[in-house]
């Protein structure tokens, strides 16, 4: 147990910030003070369910608490960059869900806010911060697969959402690249990274083919290829309309490494596990053992990262380069956002 917790509040009342708000309060590491709606009775239906956490009208008024020493950014993307550069003049610590801001340039941005008043902030990818991702860097790294060549990584889903939804609207920031397709990206890197041992590489090409919507103008489902320092080679496919097989495959010259639930380890209790097929030997199933859940090991990298302002699972520099690879599978398709046109 922790001496002293972490205080939060949170920005945002949809479906991720009270899965967030969930693993909060089981959290020894931090504990949600606040939350911040955009109307009195958002805030205070949401601090019904929460144990009757200070309510906020305004995301203003929470930045305004004194309470609160990190703000969780649970918007939609076109927020990000505008609430996580308040918050961080504010003097508050961000943790920001992913994508961290509509394209490079308010990354930058928020990396440059985050900077000039010392605070933390990271980018929400809560798979990064699990033991089956840092295991599966590990194996790389010790040459399990031996020399990595290939990488594919899909996460589509296909929820049938209305045309209103906001993952078919552009002026939301909708479209699979920036929605789920940032997981398999992420991913890629990483593990293009641990091969060449570093932390992630950026990739040297990139090549997409899609469909973007005539109405919603965004990429309803894409496929790229990327090429990687190394000679490594990616297929990283993502939709918002499209179910895919949302997995990861790894091959290297001594074996293949296959990832069953990659973006959601230990979900609904399941065992996390890594597969690597050698030859015509038997699979090799590896179990990784998870105390946590898979939001507490994120709240947790907050909480110990803290002083030196960025967390190694997801740095500054990786949030940059993401952001990069994720604006040239945009442009490879023309899926262009307001954001774009805007200097941040």
């Amino acid at each position: 147990m922790t001496a002293r917790k972490l205080r939060w509040g949170i920005i945002g009342t949809g479906k991720i910030a009270r899965t967030f708000a969930r693993a909060l309060s089981s959290s020894e590491s931090g504990v949600l003070v606040a939350v911040a709606s955009r109307t009195p009775e958002g805030a205070a239906s949401f601090s019904a369910e929460f144990g009757g956490v200070r309510a906020h009208g305004s995301y203003e008024a929470l930045l305004a608490d004194p309470e609160v020493q990190v703000v969780y950014i649970a918007t939609p993307h076109p927020g990000h960059a505008h609430w996580s550069i308040l918050a961080a003049r504010a003097k508050k610590h961000v943790l920001c869900e992913k994508p961290l801001g509509m394209n490079h340039a308010e990354v930058s941005a928020m990396v440059q806010a985050a900077r000039e008043n010392d605070v933390f902030l990271m980018e929400a990818f809560m798979y990064r911060c699990h033991p089956q991702t840092r295991e599966v860097a590990r194996l790389i790294r010790a040459g399990a697969l031996g020399r990595v060549k290939a990488i594919q990584a899909s996460f589509g889903i296909d929820g049938e959402f209305p045309a209103s939804h906001r993952v078919l609207n552009n002026e939301l920031g909708g479209g699979g690249i920036l929605d789920v397709g940032c997981y398999p990206v992420s991913m890629a890197r990483m593990v293009a990274g641990a091969a060449n041992d570093r932390a992630f590489d950026e990739p040297l090409e990139l090549h997409a083919f899609g469909h973007v919507g005539e109405d919603s103008r965004v990429d309803e489902y894409t496929t790229a290829i990327l090429k990687f320092p190394g000679e490594i080679v990616a297929s990283l496919a993502t939709a918002v309309k499209l179910w895919q097989e949302n997995s990861v495959r790894i091959f290297g010259s001594e074996g293949r490494l296959f990832l069953r639930a990659p973006w959601h380890p230990g979900l609904g209790g399941n065992p996390s596990e890594i597969v690597i097929e050698r030859g015509k030997s038997e699979p090799e199933v590896i179990p990784v053992p998870a105390s946590g859940t898979l939001y507490s090991y994120e709240i947790d990298a907050v909480v110990a990262q803290l002083e030196r302002r960025e967390a190694t699972e997801m740095s500054w520099a990786d949030s940059l380069g993401n952001a990069r690879t994720l604006d040239r599978w945009r442009h490879a398709l023309g899926v262009r956002y307001a954001a774009d046109q805007v200097e941040v």
